[in-house]
């Protein structure tokens, strides 16, 4: 079948295209209506940009999650690193009251 490219008046929904569709083996016309989305039936150029426009609004929403998750976890690293500093700095002194004690012990021993 091929598309004649004639619009008609007379569509069942008033403001979509109808167009009338032969067939190559016969003369007979048929009426077919197009159902169409309104920003289908606007510009080329005026979908494309909407495209354009959603698809940024998209990867916009995306990284602002990627950034809040990165956020999320470099806030938990770092929470990490400072209860691991708490741990080292009361092993470091524990380590060096150990070593006064023995310094101490030896020193006495010596005497």
């Amino acid at each position: 079948m091929a598309v004649t490219g004639d619009e008609t008046e007379s569509a069942a929904t008033g403001d979509m295209p109808a167009y009338q569709l032969r067939s190559p083996n016969s003369g007979l016309a048929q009426s077919i209506v197009m159902a169409a989305s309104p920003s289908s039936m606007q510009s080329p150029s005026s979908q494309h940009a909407e495209e354009i426009t959603r698809k940024r609004e998209v990867r916009l929403m995306k990284n602002r999650e990627a950034a809040r998750e990165c956020r999320r976890k470099k806030k938990e690293y770092v929470k990490c690193l400072e209860n691991r500093v708490a741990v080292l700095e009361n092993q470091n002194k524990t380590l060096i009251e150990e070593l006064k004690a023995l310094k101490d012990i030896y020193c006495h021993k010596a005497e």
